[in-house]
């Protein structure tokens, strides 16, 4: 057989069903593995598939290109099969964007991008936060931008939007350890979709029409899993720590209920399940940036030593937004906050939960 040249095989991508994925992170790099192995399903987009992965860091996807390895992840080797851009406009060819930027920077990256985005082209998140300001939920930011520039229908969405969340180490799905997520969407069609693209032998997906369930679960077990790491700080045990967790749920459930969204949802995949994994794991950063806290670390070293974007810290902020807007009791969250960005030491914020009224257990 004559080997099929270069500039053949380039025509030959060309025609093949695209996927792009946004950010050089962990998750971003986690996805554009896995989305290069083919898809699992029934979805359009089948395998083979045309992988691109774009990062606003030229010198980091320049980095990327040519050693297909990142410090962000170690020992995990991106696929010779994903395409890393060097320029915004081969964005172009994509059907399918995954959003893996940071929850603070979605909005900048996809207003950079909105003249490269095709109309049609349906969008998947995999960030976890809120954004400070708006209180916007990233298919929420991700939709604004896009009418903000102008390439979305104000008078509705033109394409589909999803959230894929869940318990989701990224060193762990990089060595296609078993992992479940949920894809939420409000259109069924479009969730089914997604689950057809990113499951696999080892990552089972299920559907969920909650997206603002699944989104806020995603956003505030970050909050959660700082006063958790605080908690492994301090040496205040496992039983405080269990507690704090059940606890920390109750407040998800009740801001999510107040927001509309359906209260089963915490207790699955995207809830309990995400909630449990980013507080007991050793690699949570959310959970590691508490535990520095609870040691004596001061924040701002912390983070200005961290490799990683620590989503819980900004989200604190917006998070304790949205209990004031809707008349919502979180006295953990609060308490984060308190350590954060009042200069509460963290042992007389465990001692001000401690010393609240003795009241009657409600979920929600």
């Amino acid at each position: 057989m004559t080997p099929t040249s270069p500039a053949s095989k380039d025509r030959r991508s060309d025609t093949l069903p695209t996927v792009a994925v946004l950010g050089l992170g962990q998750m971003g790099l986690v996805c554009a593995g896995l989305l290069a192995q083919g898809s699992g399903g029934d979805f359009p987009l089948t395998k083979p598939l045309r992988v691109l992965m774009w990062g606003h860091s030229p010198d980091e996807a320049a980095s990327l290109l040519q050693t297909r390895r990142s410090d962000r992840l170690p020992g995990f080797v991106l696929p010779p099969e994903v395409e890393v851009l060097r320029k915004d406009e081969g964005l172009a060819a994509a059907q399918f964007f995954v959003s893996a930027v940071p929850v603070q920077h979605t909005r900048s990256v996809w207003q950079r991008l909105a003249r490269h985005i095709p109309a049609s082209a349906g969008v998947v998140s995999v960030a976890k936060g809120i954004e400070n300001g708006s209180l916007m939920r990233p298919t929420q930011i991700v939709a604004d931008a896009l009418q903000q520039e102008g390439r979305d229908n104000p008078d509705g969405p033109s394409r589909p939007y999803a959230v894929l969340s869940g318990p989701t180490i990224a060193a762990e799905l990089a060595r296609c350890l078993p992992a479940a997520m949920t894809a939420a969407s409000d259109d069924p069609a479009f969730a089914k979709q997604v689950q057809g693209l990113f499951g696999n032998s080892w990552l089972r997906v299920y559907t969920n029409a909650d997206v603002v369930g699944v989104e806020l679960a995603g956003a505030v077990k970050n909050v959660i899993a700082i006063a958790a790491g605080i908690c492994d700080g301090l040496h205040a045990g496992a039983n405080a720590k269990s507690a704090l967790l059940a606890r920390g749920l109750a407040e998800i459930v009740r801001l999510g209920t107040a927001m509309g969204a359906t209260p089963s949802t915490f207790f699955g995949i995207a809830g309990v399940g995400d909630l449990a994994t980013t507080c007991f794991s050793p690699e949570g950063r959310n959970r590691s940036c508490g535990e520095a806290l609870g040691k004596g670390r001061k924040l701002d070293e912390y983070l200005a030593g961290s490799p990683f974007v620590v989503e819980g810290v900004a989200t604190t902020k917006s998070v304790v937004e949205l209990a004031k807007q809707y008349r919502v009791d979180m006295p953990i969250v609060q308490a984060v906050h308190a350590v954060l960005f009042e200069g509460t030491d963290p042992i007389d914020a465990i001692g001000l939960l401690m010393s609240r009224e003795q009241k009657a257990e409600r979920i929600g």
